[in-house]
């Protein structure tokens, strides 16, 4: 093997250096053969990203989230067909869940924007998440690091329909827009599932069904709740001063982030039809608008940098822990006293990271 590129203690073989250049000179089978060197940690992976990623982050980042079968796909598709339209190059990654039985995944979400695929201007990963919680596959944030790297202009993440836990779009995109369906459950299930505090845009779609408009004003009203403002204006209930204690409250919580907070919207799609595809984008805009002049989108991509670090470092020393002959006797050993009562999974554990921090 020999060396091609050195950089930060990184060695670069020559044969990943050619894939660079031909990735750095716009090829789209480089970018495709990167995403999949990346997807299965091949030998290297980290100086590819490395390289890439030395430049820093440039696209626009957009997530959507929200429930299975709320309609998320056909948004995304619409979305990356109107940015197409105004010139912009389009980069999708769509997480779909994998079969707790074969391990493989019906890649639904490719099949739905099947019309896109043949654009040049667009390119579509879909992703499984081969059992990787949080809503999106273990690689997601690589394979976008990797497009942002490519040129494109704005990087569209989809997730698989998520649950109570399922938030770790907000380490991925710069604006999150949460996608509901009228029969997902009210607005208390999404302050349940976390999405009133991940949530840049809400978006109630499939708005022709019955009980949008109830949904919309539910959400709304946790909104206001969550704000503070709902009991301004309520006048007092035996006795209580309602309007006082929310006075209070607000003195006695954390400052905002900001001096002018982003007030996110609620807003109605038929994605199908296209109606009111236009707001939600130009919703969208508005954030990342608001982001850049308040300073957000620094802090954000910040934010980012630091889940990334924690990341990474925590995979390495797992890699490194278990691939040390040392250790895995010392884990046998552990076990084996465990087993006689001697010992316990924390004292082992212990044992095993004092060796390795030595």
């Amino acid at each position: 093997m020999t060396a091609g590129r050195r950089a930060a203690g990184m060695v670069m073989t020559d044969a990943m250096a050619d894939l660079l250049e031909r990735f750095r000179d716009g090829q789209v089978p480089a970018l495709a053969r990167a995403i999949s060197i990346v997807e299965s940690e091949r030998a290297g992976f980290q100086d590819l990203l490395h390289e890439v990623m030395a430049r820093g982050p440039r696209a626009k980042r957009v997530g959507f989230t929200g429930p299975p079968g709320a309609g998320k796909s056909s948004l995304v598709a619409a979305a990356a067909a109107t940015y197409r339209a105004a010139g912009e190059h389009i980069g999708v990654v769509a997480v779909d869940p994998t079969s707790p039985y074969s391990g493989g995944a019906l890649l639904g979400d490719r099949i739905r924007m099947n019309d896109l695929a043949t654009d040049a201007g667009i390119f579509i990963r879909s992703m499984a998440t081969r059992g990787s919680l949080g809503g999106l596959a273990t690689t997601t944030k690589e394979v976008a690091d990797l497009m942002d790297g490519f040129g494109f202009d704005r990087l569209l993440v989809e997730t698989v329909g998520v649950g109570q836990t399922e938030l770790e779009i907000t380490a991925a995109a710069d604006t999150v827009v949460v996608v509901l369906v009228p029969e997902s459950g009210d607005a208390i299930q999404a302050m349940k599932a976390g999405l009133m505090e991940i949530a840049d845009v809400f978006v109630v779609n499939k708005a022709d069904r019955p009980g949008s408009a109830r949904l919309v004003k539910e959400l709304r009203q946790a909104l206001h709740l969550r704000a503070g403002s709902a009991l301004k204006d309520i006048p007092a209930h035996h006795g209580v001063d309602l309007a006082r204690i929310a006075k209070k409250e607000a003195r006695n919580a954390a400052p905002p982030v900001s001096p002018a907070d982003w007030a996110v919207p609620v807003l109605t799609t038929n994605a199908l039809t296209q109606d009111g595809v236009p707001e939600l984008l130009e919703a969208i805009d508005q954030h990342l608008t608001w982001l850049e002049h308040g300073g957000q989108l620094d802090v954000r991509r910040r934010d980012r940098a630091r889940v990334r670090v924690r990341d990474v470092v925590a995979r390495e020393l797992s890699r490194e822990a278990w691939k040390s002959e040392e250790v895995t006797a010392a884990l046998d050993l552990g076990v084996d006293r465990i087993s006689k009562g001697e010992e316990t999974p924390y004292s082992v554990a212990r044992g095993i990271l004092a060796s390795l921090l030595r």
